[in-house]
């Protein structure tokens, strides 16, 4: 049993992670479901997350979906964000957070909604730009992504298209990077206050691969992916916000 549901939800959530986010709320629960105490199962999430990240960042560089030098100037408040969450999270319950998460996801639901264009409509940047707003924004999202990752892809998402410019589908891709590089720290953070357990972390990591590796090959090779991909953040930020607000278990 225990191979199955860790697999099954790796998989799933593989998957959403790498074209939406918020597949941390499949794993997590598994996790737990499996005998996890909360805490450890949060820090335990982290090993499939970095290893369906290597996979997803591999294929997105593989298909030249990812320019590295568009990266760099996202990576300092990303990283620093993240060390800040995951010394937070060590100590802190993340339940407190649920109501602001559950309004920010509802608020991005509206947009996706009702101006679309602001999501599918976006130019190519030649430079990132990341000006005061920008390191704001990415530093907050690191912070979150370091204290309970659930979720940050989306934020993510909505930074890198709305504030940084990219497509949905180009910023996918650097969304995998910037998850990769800030659960690293994070990771070893858990791993220090000894709040993971490697055996579950590396089954479920190899759902979340396979299923990296699938969502990779239908961002790049789908038609029309770019609306496929924001349909499915439309129902993964649904889902994500009721959950959140207590109206789905």
């Amino acid at each position: 049993m225990e191979w199955i549901v860790g697999l099954a939800a790796g998989l799933v959530a593989g998957f959403i992670n790498t074209v939406a986010g918020s597949g941390s709320f499949l794993t997590l629960p598994a996790l737990i479901f499996l005998g996890l105490p909360a805490q450890v199962a949060n820090g335990t999430n982290r090993i499939g997350i970095l290893v369906a990240g290597v996979v997803a960042v591999w294929s997105y560089r593989r298909r030249g979906l990812l320019q590295l030098s568009r990266v760099f100037p996202l990576l300092p408040p990303v990283l620093l964000g993240s060390v800040l969450g995951a010394l937070l999270a060590v100590d802190l319950p993340a339940s407190t957070m649920d109501l602001v998460v559950g309004v920010l996801m509802s608020l991005m639901l509206l947009s996706l909604v009702i101006r679309p264009r602001l999501w599918l409509d976006r130019p190519r940047p030649e430079v990132t730009r990341n000006g005061p707003l920008g390191f704001l924004v990415f530093f907050a999202i690191g912070v979150y992504g370091g204290f309970i990752q659930a979720g940050v892809g989306l934020f993510l998402l909505s930074g890198l298209v709305l504030v940084a410019g990219f497509d949905l589908v180009r910023a996918n891709g650097i969304k995998a990077l910037l998850v990769l590089l800030f659960t690293l720290p994070a990771t070893l953070i858990f791993l220090v206050h000894d709040q993971v357990v490697l055996s579950l972390g590396l089954l479920m990591a190899a759902g979340q691969a396979a299923g990296a590796y699938l969502a990779v090959h239908f961002a790049a090779r789908a038609q029309g992916a770019r609306d496929w991909i924001r349909w499915l953040l439309i129902v993964v930020l649904a889902a994500t916000a009721l959950k959140l607000f207590g109206v789905l278990p």
